[in-house]
């Protein structure tokens, strides 16, 4: 709304209707109801009535706007306190909605001493979905990651965004960006990738299997270089429109849920980018940390990313200052969670795009690094008003004891209680290429994968926890396996049966990889062929893929799809078996099915004894290859041909 320039809406109104509170009686009446857009920018933009939490602060910037007296008059909603900041061009309104009051639009009136008045007009919205209808992701699940500037480009039109009036064809105010080229021989640069290009192949991604989409970021990255990731983002409530639109944002999860697929969305509460908008005015002199040093211009800090401090009783004070107030880096301002308007704009800023855009779920990047009280705050809040939601938490660390530390109901000596669902399986990830990397010995090889799965102990709920091959951040699972497509499978298949929520990035299911420069971030987000008018290799449809690309997508899409319906998978106990003559058995099991992994090292045939799984009770029992259709009886042994991994299932 903040951008809507003055406009005369038309109302036929009842007896409770007035232009200027629409819950004043004035008679049955046609009256005008003018919509005013004074102030330069209100946030959140707009909210709604109906949550647990009745009341919202908004963020209102306006040039000396501290000198003004704010009024509302509507029912059921009041001004509970004004809080001025420390620049004169802020107001922080504390707004209180009571439980009867009903949807619609009001002024929020602006008087100065001098008798000028300003006015804005804010929308009340009625909740479209109960908050219990919120369904956030779990372990039935597969989650496909996507960078969308290197997915697919399904509007050209936005491409190079050089509107020079600010205004767009709706009459909303939009950012004049500063990276204005497009380059796709250029890893770093933008490539044109939009939301209309991930909407175009949903059909894709739901034949594939695949039931939740996290998508990076979307909002507004209005930095001169490599704004193509997102991370860095300079207005949290605007999409970018290299990108779309908010509505094509909308359309986006609309469209996806018609097809049973969540929508995920990638947010930032550490931090933002070094040209977002309050940049050149922020309202307090706590706002972001090392804030004094960035105004003079003196050195910033950047963060010692030592992320133990959090949990470390023996840390000093200094490591942990330096982990919490430095810099993730040098473009990227810290923000303050401390600052109590700080920390309501975030949570309120998460809630909105919640309802907006009717999320499955959120992934919050960096999660180690804000304010941990305040990360327990955020989640909280966000619980309460959802408690069916799902939030997944990056905490890049390969200490299992680390990883149990964010997961809601993990005992913390400190007593700290994180109200976080899911967090990032990055031991297992390493242990799983380690087990397929390594050759076999006693405490090499796959004994990695066993171990590192017996360590679901520390875990207060190892199915909530998210497992994956690789990410956006680091090398392509490929690439780590050395480009050997047996262990890729078998990394794979083996992730896809754990007792986990899966995540596979976009482009594995065709082998995309980063051999020519291993690790480079540029690279690893490569664009996925086919999504660009002219590319000579279309993995959408399959014409110019090889034959090794076109096996393993179809591979993921055969185990994708059969642990759709899966619920041995989904909710079944777990049973493995230590390493035998380099094979490594993985059972899961509930009544009416039993899924069996197999992880084969051995380069020539093997025949293993049955006997050993005794416990399982499959004797006699037929099973069938699910990615194969072939069967096999279950009795006294096994032949295992060649290396890889079978995955076998008593559901026929």
């Amino acid at each position: 709304m903040r951008f809507l320039k003055h406009i005369l809406i038309l109302i036929i109104v009842t007896s409770n209707v007035s232009c200027e509170n629409i819950n004043e009686k004035k008679g049955a009446t046609e009256v005008v109801f003018e919509v005013k857009n004074d102030i330069e920018r209100v946030e959140p933009p707009n909210w709604w009535i109906g949550f647990k939490n009745t009341q919202v602060q908004l963020l209102v910037k306006h040039p000396n706007i501290s000198e003004a007296v704010p009024s509302i008059h509507y029912d059921g909603v009041s001004i509970a306190n004004v809080h001025k900041a420390d620049s004169p061009n802020y107001l922080f309104i504390d707004v209180t909605i009571s439980e009867n009051t009903k949807a619609g639009q009001f002024h929020i009136y602006f008087d100065f001493k001098n008798e000028k008045q300003l006015v804005y007009t804010y929308s009340l919205k009625n909740r479209e979905r109960d908050a219990t209808d919120f369904q956030g992701f779990d372990s039935s699940d597969a989650i496909y990651l996507i960078t969308p500037d290197r997915f697919a480009n399904g509007d050209t039109s936005n491409d190079i965004f050089l509107d020079t009036s600010g205004i767009s064809e709706n009459g909303e105010k939009v950012s004049l960006l500063k990276e204005a080229t497009i380059n796709r021989k250029d890893d770093y640069a933008r490539h044109g990738g939009d939301i209309k290009g991930m909407i175009q192949h949903l059909d894709y991604i739901e034949e594939m299997g695949f039931t939740q989409i996290w998508s990076c970021p979307l909002l507004t990255n209005d930095m001169p270089t490599s704004s193509y990731h997102g991370y860095a983002m300079t207005d949290f409530y605007e999409v970018d429109p290299r990108y779309g639109t908010l509505e094509d944002y909308k359309a986006f999860s609309a469209k996806a849920k018609e097809k049973s697929i969540g929508l995920i969305m990638d947010q930032v509460a550490n931090h933002c980018g070094s040209e977002h908008w309050w940049m050149q005015d922020l309202p307090f002199k706590d706002w972001v940390n090392q804030q004094e040093s960035f105004e003079q211009n003196k050195p910033l800090n950047n963060s010692n990313h030592r992320r133990t401090s959090n949990q470390d009783l023996y840390a000093s004070k200094k490591d942990k200052k330096e982990m919490a107030e430095g810099w993730f880096v040098s473009a990227m301002p810290d923000l303050n969670q401390r600052n109590a308007f700080m920390a309501n704009y975030i949570i309120q800023n998460s809630i909105w795009w919640v309802e907006t855009l009717n999320l499955s779920g959120i992934r919050q990047d960096t999660y180690p690094y804000p304010d941990k009280d305040f990360m327990s705050n955020w989640a909280g809040a966000i619980m309460n008003e959802y408690p069916n939601f799902s939030i997944v938490g990056e905490e890049w660390s390969t200490n299992p004891l680390l990883i149990a530390y964010w997961q809601e109901g993990h005992e913390n000596k400190d007593g700290y209680v994180s109200n976080l669902r899911s967090t990032m399986d990055f031991a297992m990830q390493k242990n799983i290429v380690d087990a397929l990397n390594e050759d076999e010995s006693w405490d090499n090889g796959l004994v990695k994968m066993y171990e590192g799965l017996a360590n679901d102990f520390a875990y207060a709920s190892p199915k909530d926890i998210m497992i994956f091959p690789d990410n956006h951040d680091m090398s392509r699972i490929f690439t780590q396996l050395k480009g050997d497509i047996p262990n890729t499978k078998m990394a794979l298949s083996y992730l896809l049966t754990l007792p986990r929520i899966p995540q596979i990035y976009y482009g594995t299911e065709i082998l995309m990889n980063d051999f020519e420069k291993p690790g480079d971030h540029g690279l690893i987000r490569t664009d996925f062929p086919g999504g660009w008018k002219g590319d000579s290799i279309n993995a959408f449809s399959g014409e110019g893929l090889s034959d090794a690309q076109k096996d393993m997508q179809l591979f993921l899409k055969k185990i994708l799809n059969y642990r759709k319906t899966s619920d041995a998978i989904h909710n079944g106990e777990t049973i493995h078996f230590a390493p035998y003559m380099g094979t490594y058995f993985l059972f899961r099991n509930i009544d009416g099915e039993t899924v069996v992994h197999i992880v084969n090292k051995n380069n020539e045939p093997i025949s293993l004894d049955l006997k050993r799984f005794e416990e399982v009770g499959l004797q006699g029992k037929t099973l069938k290859n699910i990615v194969t259709n072939e069967t096999f009886v279950w009795e006294d042994e096994i032949i295992l041909s060649q290396r890889g991994s079978l995955l076998l299932s008593t559901k026929l």
